[in-house]
């Protein structure tokens, strides 16, 4: 469930619940978290749970992701990096009967305008990942960042993972090139992005975790919101603002 160095292709499957929590809020479920659960091991920072998250999100020319059309409505393809890395993870988040399934394979930054071939490279990494992106007509939209706190805790069903996304931000897609000098713009200034993750039943840590803190569960998008933020779809009926910005309620 944790940004992983390994070059394999790999595969996870997890229940997520995601929350909308204002930063007062967000600071206390952090600290709780670090009271009682581990730092993710390839994080960093003071506390050693913190990195940021650059992603490079795709669709089609008809925003047939975003709409949810067909089976573009059960998964999100993109482009994933951690901190400064010199590498980049091209994924697959594939939703299947309220279960997440991710597939991924690493590759060199310089490796990405690959992508923008005619042909797919048999053989190469990210060979299946083109593949895709061809068949769907998938196309570049949107770059998305955010600074990640994730804490996580061994159970008898497997790990658990908490999330708290923050200072999350959106640009308008600049080519298979991550984009580290411009902000962009923000994405529910106000409200910090809480997920859980888990396999099987929700944990009892959880389950004390939603009830200390009266926390009630909300599908959340950051690619909707942010294709609504950036102007590159109208905000359909089912979002709903969030301190100025719309905030999809459907995931």
């Amino acid at each position: 469930m944790s940004p992983s160095t390994d070059t394999r292709e790999s595969r996870e499957f997890a229940t997520e619940i995601k929350f909308l929590v204002e930063p007062t809020i967000a600071e206390k479920i952090r600290t709780w978290a670090r009271a009682r659960m581990a730092p993710d091991p390839n994080a960093s920072g003071e506390s050693g749970d913190a990195y940021k998250i650059t992603s490079l999100y795709f669709d089609t020319e008809q925003f047939d992701v975003f709409h949810r059309k067909g089976s573009f409505g059960r998964s999100k393809y993109r482009i994933r990096r951690y901190g400064e890395s010199g590498v980049a993870f091209l994924e697959r988040k594939l939703k299947t009967r309220g279960l997440l399934t991710k597939r991924r394979s690493i590759v060199k930054l310089n490796e990405l305008q690959r992508l923008a071939d005619t042909g797919a490279e048999p053989g190469w990494a990210g060979h299946w990942f083109h593949q895709r992106l061809a068949a769907r007509r998938l196309k570049l939209i949107c770059q998305i960042s955010y600074r990640r706190t994730a804490r996580v805790a061994p159970t008898n069903f497997g790990p658990i993972r908490l999330t708290l996304d923050d200072h999350i931000r959106a640009l308008p897609a600049a080519g298979l090139v991550f984009n580290d000098t411009r902000d962009g713009t923000a994405l529910s200034a106000s409200h910090i992005i809480l997920e859980l993750k888990y396999r099987l039943e929700m944990p009892v840590l959880f389950k004390l975790l939603v009830e200390e803190f009266a926390l009630n569960p909300r599908p959340l998008s950051k690619y909707r919101l942010a294709a609504v933020a950036l102007g590159c779809v109208p905000a359909p009926n089912s979002v709903a603002p969030v301190n100025g910005h719309p905030t999809p309620i459907h995931a």
